[in-house]
């Protein structure tokens, strides 16, 4: 259409804890590249009296000659400036729930734009809005739903699964761990000290489950439920991600000073979807694996052990990890089974 772009970046808010926005950004040279914008970035002075700040909190356009800068031009548009563009433009994209975000062109033109298209991009503002909204509605719910529920549950979700008894019947690595002695510190703790100090610790686990492939499912008080879905790579594969994302909890309660803790390893079939009543759903996982799991971090609790595992998560890894602490009855089984300890060095991850 005759405007000499060189940069586009359109910037949409997402609901999420860690980020205030997601966007693209595209040039000729590249391809369209995603980005996103964490939540510190909103405070920083990349984003305070910026021109992407002016057009969120004003609701106007802004734009300004890259090669007329002054001393009191904001440092974004200096960088464009030192890189060769020579016009900027930035137009807001209103949504319908009153959410203003910037769309930002830029041109390397040495004459900048003509006011023809000044007015052909202002012209965009309706309805790149209408075609954006409903992208950036469903990102933000595919943000919204990972953050609750994790990256598996809500990729079940919506796909379909949103049923009273959409279940699933799989083979997963269950991890449980628990903080030890939560109730006496919660009685002498203050409640922002003991909010902190868990806050660390669900963030610990949360971090090494996702970095080995696995998923949060609960937050049960002081507990962390995860579990890791057996695949094509077999159950040792999910086992021994399970113990490397233990492994990795370790070495962080040494080195950022976290609570101690317990935590018990299983693996077997389970059901996963959801369970609740009619109006009141859970995504959640159930089964005898699950109930067994609970068990065993009972058991690691009175041994003193750090982590326990089953025999039959045993069995899918490596003998030199774990050594055994004995017979116990385990409710729900008939016998007794014999309950492994398990070594999680960070060096166990082979």
């Amino acid at each position: 259409m005759g405007v000499p772009l060189h940069r586009l970046r359109i910037a949409m808010r997402v609901d999420n804890p860690l980020l205030t926005a997601w966007g693209i950004v595209w040039g000729p040279e590249t391809a369209a590249e995603i980005f996103t914008i964490s939540q510190a970035l909103r405070e920083s002075s990349t984003y305070v009296g910026s021109p992407s700040q002016h057009v969120m909190e004003t609701g106007t356009w802004f734009r300004r000659r890259l090669d007329q800068l002054g001393p009191e031009d904001h440092t974004v548009l200096h960088e464009l400036a030192g890189v060769g563009f020579a016009d900027y433009l930035a137009i807001p994209v209103t949504f319908a729930n009153g959410i203003i975000q910037p769309a930002v062109f830029a041109t390397r033109h040495g004459s900048g734009f003509a006011d023809s298209h000044i007015a052909l991009i202002n012209g965009l503002c309706v309805p790149l809005s209408a075609a954006l909204e409903a992208i950036a509605m469903r990102r933000s719910t595919a943000s919204l739903l990972a953050t609750f529920l994790g990256e598996g549950p809500a990729a079940h979700v919506q796909a379909g699964a949103i049923h009273r008894g959409d279940i699933v019947e799989t083979e997963a690595a269950i991890l449980l761990t628990d903080m030890r002695g939560f109730t006496p510190l919660s009685l002498v703790s203050p409640p922002s000290q003991l909010l902190a100090t868990l806050g660390r610790y669900f963030e610990a686990v949360a971090d090494a489950v996702r970095a080995e492939g696995g998923d949060v499912l609960k937050f049960l008080g002081d507990g962390v439920l995860s579990i890791f879905q057996v695949t094509e790579d077999g159950r040792t594969a999910a086992c021994t991600a399970a113990v490397r994302a233990v492994s990795r909890v370790v070495a962080s309660a040494r080195t950022e000073d976290l609570p101690p803790f317990v935590a018990a390893l299983h693996v077997g079939p389970v059901m996963y979807g959801n369970i609740g009543s009619p109006t009141r759903l859970d995504f959640t996982v159930v089964g005898t694996a699950v109930n067994i799991v609970s068990r065993l971090e009972g058991i690691a609790k009175a041994s003193g052990e750090t982590v326990v595992c089953s025999e039959t998560f045993a069995s899918a890894v490596p003998a030199t990890l774990t050594r055994t602490i004995g017979r116990s009855a385990i409710k729900g089984l008939d016998g007794e089974h014999e309950v492994f300890a398990m070594a999680v060095e960070r060096d166990s991850r082979a």
